[in-house]
């Protein structure tokens, strides 16, 4: 993990702070608990006096300071050092956000072409991407990016269009044919009509919504914060009331000690690292703790089709054939000869490494490719190839659910067909279906095609779907969902995903096979692409949630009751900061619990009978 200058130096001060306190600790000298106080406590204090005089900010820091200087005041230098490491540390992890979300937007720019090939009055020139303009015809040779989008008005090819809309297989394109800016033009070399200036191209949109969405709400303020006007207010009163009716400056003390907000400002970050700690187990990446927070009210997971729900690669899925082995065999020897991703597919799928000697070999873009093996002329591809050939297709199914089908033609004859598709991972339904035992709604968004997308959507039981997404049709639906007041978490895996994962609430990147680009911009990432831990991440957020809400209340309770058995005077200050001590502890171990959590059967009863509540409250209403 790459850290910051500034990360790099916070880590430093809090190691050497924690290595004080256990000397201190161990050797019974208060003077090296001085190191904590000064290395930790510092900047909390400045923090806390230009919160005030700039902004008149009351919040945690406040109480934090004010708990450090109580407990030096009575002598207790240990506890005060321990106050100021641990709540660094709380802010560490508070405050470590993704600073990389921008960070890999070059890679990007990257895509996109710096020259174009020009045809103008029948002479090709070479002239900067950024001087193309509307109308004009440009050549586009294999291996090349497409310069900026357009129309095919000559020549046929497959496009890698994974780049926009993350489907995994190539797209045939041929005449009429849309081509967009930073996708790869696999094989033929084509003409092309310009319909958009390089600015305003479909790669160029997806830079600026990278680089420009964010989440519609502001960052979340820490729970502890929400009360620290209030506490700052009572024990300020509290202690100058009672030494104006009494007095006692040791009475006075107390009260700001027994208030010291230890226990409070613990709550959320000891919470939240035991959060994090779990989800490590599993592999989880959580980026900071506002995610949790967030994740622990969403409503809604969105998630893209192509390398998260599925596996991200077709593979061969069916052959039907009178002899399979045999088809196999010519239609391997034949595809050996060709370097389309498809071709890959098939050869790589063929476990035995015969291979037939090719004549004759061929390469019909966009349709398939023909040849001589063993002595027969093999023909293998879509039905445009075949009925170019005058090859009848009647006895031949046609393809139900989105997937290719490679037709394969021996002497003029059908002897089969293979059928080729993205597999879904085997943990796809058991997922959605656990989501929708957690009142979490889901839906499908996909570059893909209706019937592809449809077809993945009803086999694991998503209702709503929706297909042919760009990357700005994504961000669009997520945006009005959360007009609607929906928070919207989105899982995916591609560069395409990246403005959808920052504009949603909570945005969940696949970790390994992801890009980079995705991961940067998501705020939590699955390392191990394992989909089916995510109704856990849910159910943790949640129990964090409510652990930090009970621990909160516990703090203030034990607060309030301390401060009025000070007010009486029947607790001297040494007593007080061992109550307040007593609260921290308690609420470190209850934080702890969430270490070993696990979601089970009771979360996913809890969270039906917490929907049929609010089912007939707005039955009520």
């Amino acid at each position: 993990m790459n850290f910051t200058r500034d990360e790099k130096q916070d880590i430093i001060l809090i190691t050497i702070s924690t290595i004080s306190l256990i000397g201190s600790f161990i050797l019974s000298l208060d003077y090296l608990a001085w190191i904590a106080v000064i290395l930790c406590g510092i900047p909390i204090f400045k923090e806390c006096i230009v919160g005030l005089v700039t902004e008149f900010d009351i919040k945690a820091d406040l109480l934090v300071s004010i708990a450090i200087i109580a407990s030096i005041i009575i002598g207790e230098v240990f506890a005060a050092g321990e106050i100021a490491t641990i709540m660094a540390i709380g802010g560490f992890l508070e405050e470590y956000t993704v600073r990389k979300t921008q960070g890999r937007i070059e890679e990007l720019v990257k895509m996109t072409p710096e020259f174009a090939t020009r045809i103008k009055n029948g002479i090709e020139e070479k002239i900067s991407v950024e001087n193309v303009q509307v109308g004009d015809i440009l050549k586009v040779l294999p291996g090349e990016s497409i310069p900026t989008d357009g129309v095919v008005i000559t020549g046929e090819t497959s496009i890698d269009q994974s780049t926009l809309t993350g489907e995994s297989i190539p797209v045939d394109k041929q005449e009429d044919d849309e081509v967009y800016s930073g996708t790869i033009n696999l094989y033929g070399s084509f003409t092309m009509k310009t319909t958009k200036i390089s600015q305003e191209s479909s790669l160029q949109k997806l830079i600026r919504l990278v680089e420009s969405t964010k989440p519609e709400n502001a960052k979340i303020v820490r729970t502890a914060d929400k009360w620290a006007t209030m506490i700052v207010v009572i024990a300020f009163t509290a202690a100058v009331l009672t030494y104006l009716f009494t007095f006692e400056i040791i009475r006075t003390v107390t009260i700001l000690v027994v208030f010291c907000p230890c226990a409070l400002v613990l709550a959320t970050p000891t919470a939240i690292m035991a959060a994090i700690g779990n989800l490590t187990k599993y592999s989880i990446l959580i980026k900071d703790g506002q995610s949790l927070e967030e994740l622990a009210h969403v409503s809604e997971l969105v998630f893209d089709k192509t390398g998260t729900l599925t596996y991200g690669t077709p593979e061969v899925i069916d052959v039907i054939s009178n002899n399979p082995k045999e088809l196999m065999y010519l239609l391997t020897s034949l595809e050996s000869k060709s370097e389309h991703p498809l071709a890959k597919v098939i050869v790589k799928d063929w476990e035995n490494n015969d291979l037939a000697d090719v004549k004759d070999f061929k390469m019909h873009m966009g349709k398939g490719v023909s040849g001589t093996v063993d002595g027969l002329k093999i023909i293998a591809g879509n039905k445009k190839l075949l009925e170019s050939e005058n090859i009848s297709l009647k006895n031949c199914a046609e393809p139900q659910n989105g997937e290719i089908v490679i037709y394969v033609a021996k002497e003029g004859e059908i002897i089969g067909e293979v059928y080729l598709a993205d597999t879904l991972r085997e943990t796809s339904k058991e997922t959605i279906r656990n989501l929708k035992r957690l009142r979490v709604k889901t839906t499908l968004l996909t570059g893909d095609n209706e019937k592809t997308a449809k077809y993945i959507a009803n086999k694991i039981k998503i209702r709503n779907v929706k297909f042919n997404c760009l990357p700005e049709d994504k961000t669009n639906y997520i945006a009005q969902e959360q007009i609607l007041g929906h928070k919207v978490a989105m899982i995916g895996d591609g560069i395409n995903d990246a403005p959808s994962l920052k504009k949603a609430n909570v945005g969940i990147a696949m970790g390994n096979m992801g890009s980079d680009i995705s991961v940067e911009a998501a705020d939590i990432a699955l390392l191990n692409d394992n989909i089916e831990d995510i109704p856990h991440l849910i159910g943790i957020a949640r129990k964090t949630i409510r652990t930090i809400s009970i621990s909160i209340a516990f703090a203030l309770a034990i607060n309030i009751i301390a401060m009025a058995l000070a007010i009486f005077g029947m607790l001297n200050p040494i007593e007080g900061a061992l109550i307040h001590n007593i609260g921290s502890v308690i609420v470190i171990l209850y934080s702890t619990t969430l270490i070993n959590y696990r979601i089970c059967e009771k979360d996913y009863k809890k969270s039906n009978k917490l929907g049929m509540n609010k089912h007939l409250n707005k039955s009520k209403a």
